[in-house]
């Protein structure tokens, strides 16, 4: 990445000066499932089609499109927001608003993009209001973001933002609380970890610098050998 678009990322992050990757930090490991097949290409595509037609909850009624995910598909990196909204609605794409335009800057200071992770929400539709999803249109939309974690298989799953970490975790625990420690998602006990939503960092920009500390902390979680 050429440094002075680096020291600009930074800069919207708050940090002050650029400390370096250690080399290789995504390297996949060697026995990695091989995901770029026409079965899993299926797999995607008829989940996808699945959720483009779901009627599960009420939210269906007053959205423009569902909003399924973005990226790479065997990326290591799972990023999880809450759920789409207006400009996400409008798009079909998660965080594409001024939020998405801050988690981008997110990424870049920690040395990755868009294109290199996969970026998806708890729901796959917007509430109205970007009110907060109720505890029934968290469990209809559940099973499908399941199913993307099973098909991707990331090596960490970055959560942002107090109602995708509840849900995930299934607590009531405030994010700040959440911060700063390894969880486990699933049966295959994939690492996770929290902190907090881009929207949430354009109201309290002073708050940058604990997110920079929680990348920093998730880069420092996936770098970790798998027994560890």
């Amino acid at each position: 990445m050429d440094s002075n678009l680096q020291h600009k990322y930074l800069m919207a992050m708050g940090v002050q000066q650029w400390v370096p990757r250690d080399s290789g930090p995504l390297a996949a490991e060697d026995d990695s499932p091989d995901l770029d097949t026409p079965a899993a290409a299926n797999s995607w595509q008829m989940l996808e089609i699945e959720v483009a037609g779901c009627t599960r909850c009420k939210l269906h009624r007053s959205r423009t499109q569902t909003v399924f995910g973005t990226g790479d598909r065997q990326a290591d990196w799972l990023i999880i927001g809450e759920a789409p909204g207006a400009d996400e609605d409008q798009q079909g794409k998660p965080f594409v608003g001024r939020a998405g335009q801050l988690l981008d800057e997110m990424l870049m200071a920690t040395g990755l993009d868009r294109p290199s992770v996969y970026i998806a929400n708890l729901l796959k539709c917007r509430p109205p209001s970007n009110r907060d999803p109720s505890t029934d249109e968290v469990a209809c939309c559940q099973g499908y973001l399941q199913r993307q974690i099973e098909l991707l298989q990331p090596r960490l799953i970055l959560v942002v933002g107090r109602v995708a970490a509840q849900g995930l975790l299934q607590t009531t625990t405030p994010v700040g609380r959440l911060r700063n420690k390894t969880h486990y998602y699933g049966e295959r006990k994939i690492p996770l970890v929290v902190t907090y939503h881009p929207a949430y960092l354009l109201r309290s920009p002073l708050e940058k610098r604990k997110v920079w500390q929680d990348l920093q902390f998730a880069k420092a979680v996936i770098n970790q050998p798998r027994d560890a």
